[in-house]
């Protein structure tokens, strides 16, 4: 079956791979550093909180820990979306809006099977958002030795985009390991635009600097997964995994360009700096992660735990905008009444929710900035029950109006296609 299948599937892959871009909702926090981070989960994973580092899935694509991919079975390809809606308020005012994109791409194959784990060797790759810039401030600024003032918009955009490679290989029936390793590219851009407030001249010109930050480079992450089956109770399996990112440098250039504005038209513009060469330095994270669940894998609850060491960061002109590092926690749990019930559908029915805490490497009004969200998902199986249609909700807010002097609440909306075949 899928000699053909496989024909028209990864032509297609391919073209959506090198044609796919998201966007997120606009939000003031993704100003900092390389934007706002994506995350490697996909639905189901979102459905539990994001937990996934130690928990296996054989019917799903493992792209929190590489070494997880063992546990996949079939070749799998799994396709996904997200839609937010985001409010930000302050003492005064609120502002929402709305957006939706590609979320992920991902195949996973097994390579060699072996008679005593599930896949001796598994191989994924894929495509997936990195990190998301988008905001726009507008401030007026006072105008040194005049008593006139500026009126100044500023409005970042794009991101960074990976295309990865993942294998993971068993080394004994408890044990795995396996390594990831990302091509991040895309641009980073900002246009700063001045206007004088007050001005008496018939014609406004509005002096604008665009700035971009291109990257390309690799970046490398390695996983370990563990573990037992019987403990305690015969039919109880424990599970533990460990992921560490490199980060490291990665080569970047700059560009910059002046601009003058007339009612929206630039009339002229000059290159300031072309396709300067430099890097950006990104934090190693380390994360870990233990789960339980039973034999049938019809219940799982899970717990990870991440830690980046974004002190390290450095931007392309060696800012260093950390005060400290990050972290992240999240809780979840998974439940299928009966996943080989042949009466009723609602018993093979995944049910998934999670809690998440974030704490961001940066200080808003001198105080940190915390993420709490709640989550919630389902998988729908079709096709005899070996793929399915995945969904997950997350509910939450990040900042704080009493500490940060600004708070924004959203609600994700994910949106997955997991399709399980023999290759």
């Amino acid at each position: 079956m899928w000699q053909h299948k496989g024909a028209l599937l990864l032509p297609v892959f391919l073209l959506v791979c090198f044609g796919a871009a998201g966007q997120v909702a606009k939000t003031p926090f993704s100003a900092f550093g390389i934007g706002e981070y994506y995350g490697n989960g996909l639905a189901h994973n979102q459905g539990m909180g994001g937990v996934g580092i130690s928990n296996p899935q054989s019917y799903y694509g493992n792209n929190l820990n590489p070494a997880l991919l063992v546990y996949n079975k079939v070749t799998t390809f799994s396709a996904g979306i997200l839609g937010e809606r985001k409010t930000l308020r302050d003492s005064s005012r609120s502002e929402r809006n709305v957006s939706g994109n590609l979320n992920y791409l991902v195949l996973t194959m097994p390579v060699k099977y072996s008679k005593w784990v599930p896949t001796r060797w598994s191989t994924s790759l894929g495509l997936q958002p990195y990190s998301e810039i988008n905001y726009r401030f507008s401030y007026t600024q006072a105008i040194i030795n005049s008593p006139n003032t500026a009126s100044v918009e500023e409005v970042g955009s794009g991101g960074i985009n990976q295309a990865f490679w993942a294998n993971g290989m068993s080394l004994t029936p408890d044990v795995s390991v396996g390594v990831r390793a990302a091509y991040l590219f895309s641009a980073m851009t900002t246009e700063t635009s001045t206007e004088l407030d007050g001005s008496a001249q018939s014609v406004t010109y509005t002096p604008t600097v665009y700035q971009r930050v291109n990257v390309s480079d690799f970046n490398l992450t390695l996983g370990l997964s563990f573990h037992r089956d019987s403990v305690g109770r015969k039919n109880l399996r424990v599970n533990a995994g460990f992921v560490y990112d490199f980060g490291g440098d990665i080569k970047s250039t700059y560009y910059q360009r002046l601009e003058r504005v007339v009612q929206g038209q630039t009339v002229d513009s000059i290159v300031v700096v072309s396709q300067e060469p430099g890097s950006i330095r990104l934090p190693s994270t380390l994360g870990g992660g233990i789960s339980v669940s039973n034999f049938r894998n019809s219940v799982t609850i899970g717990l990870d735990l991440m830690y980046q060491d974004y002190k390290n960061f450095v931007g392309f002109r060696g800012d260093t905008p950390a005060t400290q590092n990050a972290w992240r926690f999240a809780l979840g749990a998974e439940y299928t009444p009966d996943p080989t019930s042949l009466s009723t559908y609602l018993k093979r029915i995944t049910y998934r929710t999670g809690v998440s805490l974030n704490e961001y490497p940066y200080l808003i009004n001198g105080a940190p900035v915390r993420d709490f969200g709640i989550n919630f998902g389902f998988s729908l199986p079709v096709n005899r029950g070996f793929s399915s249609l995945d969904f997950a909700a997350k509910v939450g807010q990040r900042g704080s109006i009493g500490k940060n002097r600004i708070e924004e609440s959203y609600f994700k909306l994910y949106f997955g296609m997991t399709f399980n075949d023999q290759w």
